[in-house]
Formats: structure tokens, C-alpha cells, sequence
């Protein structure tokens, strides 16, 4: 079997042609977690005006010296203030207000003492103290959040500023999910064969996917057979735009998953790809639809979804990466096991703004120990050529 290197099938990868134009409308309060389809630019500057960013009295800053100025009233938050202030004159200002005319320093409450109309200053401060200049938070024109950038708290709050009812948001691709093999039983399925095994890929890819930004459709399990899995698959690649498979890739007797793939009218991007785990793995298109068949071990599964599902994810979503790659430096040494591109659990350490990677608590075994993934793991990467690695050897991590 002719292998691809890792980097060549992310290449390939790469110039899949994704529709990336989908998207619609949601409400703001709808819009966490889901990505931007468009750039929000500002329309206008933040403040439109100076503004007060504390409690106290709007001057002119060369009166400070006079020792005492004449308070003219109040100016609260939300007043459209008019008066101009002139010399020797002064407005209480509150937070947020904005500042009258002809001021250009804002003297705290805690600076002054207010005595029978005027205010006594105790504590002169700086010209311009305490005065948010125009545009201090954003300028018209300004590019204040990029599209594709996955909306959180501070995106809604800066987009609720900006009076944005209704975001564009890319439409989130259905991914369908099916774990295959005659061996697997169902959650919640009852089974009295010890021989069977308990379905957890199909669940584990759902989450993966959906924290990606993906609508999933969970097929659940299928058996080993050919005209099952056929209708099947066919159902699934008509309802989604990515299908993902677990189980049936390999050279087994019962592997009728890289069979049936062709028959569905996809073509084969390509099959079998020199890394560990997931060597089997095969990607094919149909149109404008895509089939990911994965390896059935439940570390495999996970690892090569990661490796070759979100990128296409993230395609769709219009997102430019699909993971955040980090150095890290080895903590201890490591023995490379194969000669291909190998992705390893490992837990990852930031000690004064550098990460380090261990793999304490670790197990070393088969594609199958899903366990090595759980408290925030990475997946270090070592390439084809890498043999044993030195303590202090520096090293790329997929941060999970």
C-alpha cells in the first residue's frame, strides 16, 4: 500500500474546492458560538465626543491655579449638554457624560471641596485628567471584529455597542455521523456478548464536531454489511456535507467501508496516509459533498477527525485555521515508535509564557486508548524523520 506523507494529504486537503458563501441572519442573542460571515467595520468613532470617565467637575485646566470656580449645575449621564463652560467656571460631570464646551480636564470629586456654590480645589491633576478623547475606543473605519472569527462574550458586547440586531453568521455544516462495524453496540443498546463493544466514536466525533461549529447528524451504528451500509451512506451524504465513518478502512474481510465509498459516485482524494494513528484513513468528494472514512480505534478515530474533519470544517465556516499549532520544548525524552508522522498525547505546560510538553500518567499501547485525551491534552507532533528526542528538544503541539 502506497502511503502519502502527512504533509502532501494536508496540501491536498487544502485545495478542496469548499463552498464558503453560506450564511444567514441570526439574532444577536443567538449569535454566541457561531462565526462571523462578514467584517464588522465601525461607522462611527467611540466616544463621537469627549467624554467623562469619572465623577466629577468639567474645567478648564489653566483655571486650576485661580483656587476656587463656579459651579454652573449638573451634567448627568445621557444629558445633551449645551452650556460652554468660560473661565473660571465649572459643570459637575458624571461618569459618561459628555463634556461640556470649553472644557478640557475633568477634576475628580475626591480633588475639591464644594462650599456655597463653588468648588476649592485641594488636588490640581493633569490637563485632559479623566476625559476619554474621541474615538478612544474605535475610530470610524476601523475593522473591530474580522470574519470568521468565532463569536464570544466580548464580540457580543462590542456588537450589542454597535446597535447590531441581526448578525451574518456562516451557515453551520451538517456533518453526519456513523460508526460501523457488526462488533459495536449502541448506547444504551443491552448486549450479553462480552465480545461486543460499546459504541463511543460516533458520540466522541459529535462533540469534536459541534465544538468546531458544526450542525451534526447522528446516524448512530451500522453493520458489516455491503447493501446496508450502501443506503446508509447514501442517506447520509444526501442529507449532509460531510460524512464521517468509523470503522471498515482497513485490509479485514468485514472492512466494506473503502468499497462502498467509490460505489457512492465519490471520488477518492485520496487513501492511506503514512501517520500514527490512522493510517487507513480516505477522503472523497461527491459533488460538492465530502466522505471521511476514519479508522474504528477510538484514539484513531479521534486523531485523524481531528487532522482532516475540522479543516474542512473550518473551510466551510470560512475560518482560516482549524487549530492553533504551538512550540513547545520536551520536558523529558521521547522515543519515536514508527517511521511515519506520529501525533502523541502529551500534557502541555505554560511555565512563564513557554510551553512544555510531558507525557506523565501517559499510557503507551494500541490506537484504542481514548483515555490519553482526557485533562486538556495536546497532540505533539513528530515527523517521519525523527527518531528519539532529547529533553529540551522543541516540538509542534495541537492545542485541544
Amino acid at each position: 500500500m502506497n502511503l502519502l506523507s502527512y504533509e502532501t494529504s494536508q496540501n491536498m486537503l487544502e485545495l478542496l474546492q469548499v463552498n464558503t458563501s453560506k450564511f444567514e441572519r441570526v439574532p444577536l442573542s443567538d449569535a454566541l458560538d457561531r462565526v462571523l460571515a462578514e467584517d464588522i467595520v465601525a461607522k462611527y468613532n467611540d466616544p463621537q465626543f469627549p467624554t467623562a470617565s469619572m465623577d466629577g467637575y468639567a474645567v478648564k485646566h489653566a483655571d486650576l491655579e485661580k483656587g476656587e470656580l463656579l459651579v454652573l449645575g449638573d451634567n448627568p449621564a445621557g444629558n445633551d449638554e449645551q452650556r460652554e463652560i468660560k473661565e473660571g467656571e465649572s459643570i459637575k460631570t458624571f461618569t459618561g457624560s459628555k463634556m461640556p464646551a470649553g472644557a478640557d480636564t475633568l477634576i475628580q470629586i475626591e480633588n475639591v471641596t464644594y462650599e456655597d456654590g463653588k468648588i476649592v480645589i485641594n488636588e490640581p491633576v493633569n490637563i485632559g485628567s479623566s476625559v476619554r478623547p474621541i474615538g478612544e475606543s474605535y475610530q470610524a473605519g476601523d475593522i473591530l471584529i474580522k470574519k470568521g472569527t468565532k463569536i464570544g462574550y466580548a464580540e457580543i458586547g462590542v456588537l450589542a455597542g454597535l446597535n447590531q440586531v441581526m448578525v451574518k453568521v456562516a451557515l453551520r455544516p451538517k456533518v453526519a455521523v456513523v460508526a460501523t462495524g457488526s462488533e459495536i453496540v449502541d448506547l444504551g443498546e443491552h448486549s450479553d456478548n462480552p465480545a461486543q463493544i460499546r459504541s463511543s466514536n460516533n458520540y466522541t466525533l459529535e462533540a469534536l464536531f459541534k465544538q468546531a461549529g458544526a450542525e451534526v447528524i447522528q446516524i448512530g451504528t451500522a453493520p458489516d454489511d455491503k447493501e446496508q451500509l450502501m443506503q446508509t451512506f447514501e442517506s447520509a451524504i444526501n442529507s449532509a456535507d460531510i460524512v464521517v465513518s468509523t470503522g471498515g478502512v482497513s485490509v479485514g474481510d468485514y472492512d466494506f467501508v473503502k468499497d462502498i465509498v467509490p460505489r457512492l459516485g465519490a471520488s477518492v482524494v485520496f487513501k492511506g496516509v503514512a501517520i500514527k494513528p490512522g493510517r487507513h484513513v480516505m477522503v472523497a468528494q461527491r459533488e460538492e459533498k465530502f466522505v471521511l472514512a476514519l479508522p474504528g480505534f477510538p484514539f484513531s478515530s479521534t486523531v485523524t477527525a481531528i487532522l482532516y474533519a475540522l479543516p474542512l470544517i473550518a473551510k466551510m465556516l470560512g475560518q482560516a485555521k482549524p487549530y492553533e499549532v504551538v512550540a513547545a520544548k520536551l520536558q523529558e525524552d521521547f522515543n519515536k515508535r514508527s517511521s511515519f508522522t506520529e501525533f502523541t498525547t502529551c500534557n502541555v505546560v505554560i511555565e512563564e509564557g513557554e510551553f512544555f510538553v510531558n507525557f506523565q500518567d501517559k499510557k503507551i499501547g494500541s490506537s484504542a486508548i481514548l483515555t490519553n485525551m482526557l485533562n486538556n491534552s495536546g497532540l505533539m507532533i513528530t515527523g517521519e524523520e525523527d527518531k528519539k528526542l532529547e529533553a529540551g528538544t522543541s516540538v509542534n503541539v495541537i492545542l485541544l
